[in-house]
This record gives structure tokens, sequence and C-alpha cells, in this order.
């Protein structure tokens, strides 16, 4: 059975976890004051985000799914959900005591605000499978330091300045978050190399079949698909990982090959174009000069030359 929940209000998410609301778009929250969380006869709940939202949880309560995919995810980890995304928990049946932290805000505290501009740059909000973040005890006590600032400052009569104030405390902690995630990278090297090494294979494989004719070219979304990541994160991963974004790794891919073609027969340049996964001829040879910068044809006579000395 299946169960929705609703966060839409600051306010009514305080009420079911037994805080006083301090300002109407955004709060602090500690889940030990909240009840038991008894889901009845429910096996799955659904949580409908309409704000921002970020926990860092200090209780297993169940598996948690975002889309078809299951984060890794256990106490001392901090999750991070933007407005219109839907995390599904698979309930485990036994009530239990919700522990960690949260802060919630309302899309409508930031406007007007450098954290509404910068908003969409922390990629992390859209990382949907198996990569919370995993905080050490000291990047912890930072977080709750965070926190904690940000409730002071939500405890001061409301003036002109809390709107920045808040808002800039928030973007701090995003910030540092942002360091975390790349220590994390650091951290998981070995992890990242193993999936480095089968986006390699996948993309030598794709290049060998016949999906550039059906699919097209190879695209960040598509691998990201086979790899079962959000494609922010594999994004993020790739730049870190080769100092290229992924939309660039795989276009050096692509002239890689198409500059093998070239040399090694006497294709047409229609048919290496359809073979690579161009729509249009003129695509390729535009691409094919700006990133060699000579014609295919130029470029397969040069090669060839210098092959016969």
């Amino acid at each position: 059975m299946e169960r929705l929940y609703p966060i839409t209000q600051v306010s009514d998410y305080n009420t079911d976890n037994n805080h006083k609301t301090l300002h109407p778009l955004v709060s602090v929250l500690d889940f030990s004051k909240a009840n038991l969380r008894n889901w009845g006869e429910a096996t799955t709940i659904k949580f409908q985000y309409s704000l921002y939202c970020i926990i860092l949880k200090d209780v297993k309560c169940g598996d948690i799914r975002y889309g078809r995919n299951y984060y890794d995810y256990q106490a001392g980890t901090l999750v991070f959900f933007a407005p219109g995304q839907v995390m599904t928990i698979e309930y485990m049946g036994t009530p239990y005591q919700p522990m960690g932290h949260g802060l919630v805000f309302h899309p409508d505290l930031i406007h007007g605000t450098s954290l509404a501009s910068n908003i969409s740059n922390y990629n992390f909000f859209s990382y949907k499978t198996n990569e919370a973040l995993h905080i050490s005890d000291d990047e912890r006590q930072i977080v709750l330091d965070l926190f904690a600032k940000i409730e002071l400052e939500l405890k001061q009569p409301i003036d002109k300045h809390s709107k920045k104030l808040i808002a800039s405390n928030i973007e701090l902690f995003l910030n540092y978050c942002e360091r975390f995630y790349d220590r994390q990278f650091i951290s998981r090297d070995h992890a990242n190399r193993g999936i480095l090494e089968k986006f390699e294979e996948l993309l030598n494989s794709y290049f060998l079949s016949d999906k550039p004719q059906t699919i097209g070219l190879p695209s960040v979304a598509y691998f990201a698909e086979e790899l079962h990541l959000s494609a922010n994160y594999f994004g993020d991963l790739i730049k870190k990982e080769t100092g290229q974004s992924a939309k660039e790794y795989l276009l050096n891919k692509t002239i890689e090959i198409a500059k093998s073609k070239v040399i090694e027969s006497d294709k047409t340049v229609n048919q290496i174009a359809y073979e690579l996964g161009f729509k249009y001829a003129q695509h390729f040879t535009r691409f094919f000069k700006q990133k060699v910068g000579l014609t295919t044809n130029q470029y397969r006579e040069q090669k060839r030359s210098a092959l016969r000395f």
C-alpha cells in the first residue's frame, strides 16, 4: 500500500515534527523532537517536495529510493531534495523514532538574493541514485554549527536584513556541501575509476553497434542512464576524473572515431556521418573542420601522404 506525503508548507512540516514555526519560509529541525513515525499498513511512503529539503539522518528508517534506484543511504549521510522531486521510502513496518536534523526552505525565501542565482549550480540537488553525501564526524559538526547559525538568525526579530542573512547562511552551508562532495569524489576514487572504465566500455560498444544510426550521437543522458546515475552526478564525476565535461569527453571520442574512419577507409563524408550518428552530413563536415582544422579530404590526404614516407 502506498501513502502520499506532500511537503508543501514549512509550517505544516514543522507541525508534523513538533517544531514551532519561527519563519514562514524556512526552518531548522531536530527530528528527535518528532513523535514516533508510524505509517500503519503502508509499505511505501512517497514524499512529494515543493520545498528545498536537506536531511542529515542519524537512524535507519527504511530503504530510500529516488526514481528506480536506491540511495547509498545510512546513518550519518546528507540527502538533498528540490521542489518538484519525489522520494520514496520503503517502510519496514515497525514504528521508529526519527533522529537527525534538517533544513527546509521555500523557493520564495531566496527570491532576489544571490542564492537564487546560484541555486541551480548546486548539482547535488539532482543527484538521484545511490550518492547521498557521506560526511565525517568533523564535517557533521560543521553542518550542525551551520544549522545552529541559521536557527539563531531565525530566532531574531524579522527585519530588513533577515532575508539576506538567512539566505547567505544557507548559501554558505551549500558551499561547504560542495567541498564535502569534492572530498567524497576523491575518497571514492576506486569506485569512480570503475565507473569511468565502464563508461569507456559502453562508449566503445556504442560506436561498434547500430545505436548511432538508431539513436544518434552519444549523449550524456544516455550514458548516465546506462550507469544508473543522474546526469548531473555523472557529469561532475567525469569532470573530476578527466578534467573534461562529459559532453566534451563524448565530442572528443567522436572526433577520434571520425578521424580513424577517415584515414582507414575510402568511405564518403555522408557514409561516415551516418555511421557516427549525425543527422546531416553538413553538420559532420562543420564539426570535423572545427575540431581538426582540416576538411575530411584534406585530413585523409595529409595522413596518407605521411604514411607513404
